[in-house]
């Protein structure tokens, strides 16, 4: 008697990762061996970076703070902990908004706290 192998289920299996692999080059897109590893290594990235996405976006709004901070003779470490003692509560991200977008908002902000 024959063995009986699902093919409903692995087609489905493959035609899934090689659905997820649509836009790569070459043999990524179209070779399953190939595909599911490029597809696993994206999906690998992708978890990591949703996390590193955060961190690289506060770094960027503290870069900003600190170049608005320094035009206004301020660094930003000293801005930071003057806005805490205020109880100013006003984000990195806003501050960074105000510092890149809004310069007399940003400033109006530093004079409160200096």
């Amino acid at each position: 008697m024959p063995r009986s192998v699902n093919h409903v289920a692995s087609r489905a299996r493959r035609k899934k990762v090689l659905k997820l692999a649509k836009g790569y080059f070459g043999r990524r897109k179209n070779v399953w061996t190939v595909a599911k590893n490029a597809v696993e290594k994206g999906l690998v990235y992708s978890f990591r970076d949703r996390r590193q996405k955060k961190r690289d976006f506060r770094a960027l709004w503290i870069q900003r703070i600190n170049a608005g901070a320094r035009l206004n003779g301020l660094s930003y470490s000293v801005l930071m902990g003057k806005i805490n003692a205020a109880g100013i509560e006003l984000n990195r991200k806003v501050l960074a908004d105000l510092a890149m977008n809004h310069p007399e908002a940003f400033k109006a902000v530093v004079e409160t706290v200096k």
